[in-house]
């Protein structure tokens, strides 16, 4: 596959292997200047219709955080370490919401005493205990019930749904109604509206588009029951999708805006709605495309009429793009050779360096001839990438994080320690990230 049809400019493979000789390898490379720009591309393509808010567990690197801290408006995280990063970036707690099941005690306590915008409810065992800690710290605090739906779109091609089958988040539809009184009546806490994420890593802008329809009416349907509540956030969870797979076609946003937005104008007249907030909750879409995970070749082996390269990082550091992050069929995600990106094609076997047969980064994988010391870029990593992966397996080195914007590159990684490189920066010392 030529690198130039694979969507990189030559001064963009250019930046990446200068990142690679400057940072070594294996390095996460984040692009400030892309994610601005897809968030950028929703504004234009929703207006002031829906405010966004960044899944924070998608990418939680601080500098990343940074950037999108003045232009996303709000945060979600799903721990309360994920409060606690976005807090130290200096975001106001009333920008952050906090999801997912199995909330620990300790977490809610934490929450509500940094005075969070809105704890999101998955039970009402959450309910609970949020009600007594913040009765007991003298505060209300603001919640959000997540509803479970009981239906979803018609073919199935929303990637992975959570709607119409047992689950542990939310609040399923069928006893929604038990669960709004339940809340209610809880003096600790003020019902302000509700959040459906039914369905994660879309393409077909159709089945997502109609996501959108199934949540509209549950809100329609949960507003009506909670009569007198005043109803300021309705947070709609996109499942906006990536191509990570070079069959897979790119969703269409626009086709999915232009089919959205009049049901979102009409669910906005409603009275009760009028001063109501909708929120689209993403976080791949954004910075996925804007992130590379670069990994050095470090051998060639031929056996039995496969032609293997062995890099330097495997499913240690990118559990995803090795098929092991909820992947029933594995196939092969979109790489580059940045080194050598017009040579004559064949087809290898990337393995990484874990000493386990499991450790496959790509099979029978087109690229332009392959070498020792060639740079790979794995593409769409900027979503579920090193925080996502086992990186503490067999001890190899984690790898690091870099930031680019403009002219301009910066380590970002978080936790200094002594790096090896190979490839390009084989004969360079030792480095560590503080530096």
């Amino acid at each position: 596959m030529d690198l130039m049809s694979a969507g990189f400019a030559e001064d963009h493979r250019e930046r990446l292997m200068r990142v690679a000789r400057d940072f070594g390898t294996p390095t996460y490379v984040y692009d400030a200047d892309i994610v601005l720009a897809r968030v950028k591309e929703l504004e234009r393509l929703f207006g002031d219709r829906f405010a966004i808010s960044y899944a924070v567990k998608a990418n939680p690197n601080l500098a990343l955080l940074r950037v999108l801290d003045q232009n996303v408006a709000a945060f979600d995280a799903s721990s309360l370490g994920e409060v606690e990063r976005v807090l130290e970036i200096g975001c106001h707690p009333d920008r952050i919401s906090f999801s997912g099941p199995a909330k620990r005690p300790f977490e809610i306590e934490g929450a509500v005493h940094a005075c969070i915008g809105e704890l999101v409810l998955e039970s009402l065992a959450e309910a609970e205990i949020a009600d007594r800690v913040a009765q007991e710290a003298g505060l209300i605090q603001r919640v959000l019930i997540r509803l479970n739906p009981s239906t979803r779109p018609r073919p199935r091609r929303v990637g992975m749904s959570f709607a119409g089958r047992p689950t542990q988040f939310g609040i399923d539809e069928e006893v929604m109604e038990d669960a709004i009184d339940r809340v209610r009546a809880m003096p600790g806490l003020e019902l302000v509206g509700f959040h459906i994420f039914a369905g994660v890593n879309g393409l077909d802008a159709g089945a997502v588009a109609k996501n959108f329809t199934i949540s509209a009416n549950l809100f329609r349907k949960a507003i009506a029951y909670a009569d007198g509540v005043a109803i300021r956030k309705l947070v709609f969870g996109s499942g906006f999708g990536l191509p990570y797979t070079s069959t897979d076609l790119p969703l269409d946003v626009q086709a999915v805006a232009d089919t959205v937005l009049p049901e979102m104008e009409a669910l906005k007249a409603e009275p009760r709605l009028e001063q109501a907030e909708f929120v689209l909750e993403l976080g791949r879409w954004i910075v996925g495309p804007a992130g590379w995970l670069l990994t050095s070749v470090v051998a060639e082996k031929h056996s039995r009429g496969v032609d293997f390269r062995a890099c330097d990082t495997g499913f240690n550091n990118h559990l995803a793009a090795c098929g092991m992050m909820g992947t029933v069929i594995r196939r092969n995600w979109r790489f580059a050779n940045l080194s050598n990106p017009r040579g004559q094609e064949g087809r290898y076997t990337l393995v990484g360096p874990l000493c386990t047969s499991i450790d496959v980064l790509a099979r029978d994988l087109p690229l332009p001839e392959i070498h020792v010391g060639d740079v790979i870029a794995v593409e769409n990593s900027g979503a579920y990438g090193l925080t996502a992966s086992p990186s503490r397996f067999i001890s190899h080195p984690e790898a690091a994080e870099v930031l680019v914007a403009d002219d301009y590159a910066v380590d970002v990684t978080e936790t200094p320690r002594p790096r090896r490189t190979f490839g390009p920066t084989s004969t360079r010392a030792p480095r560590h990230a503080a530096e």
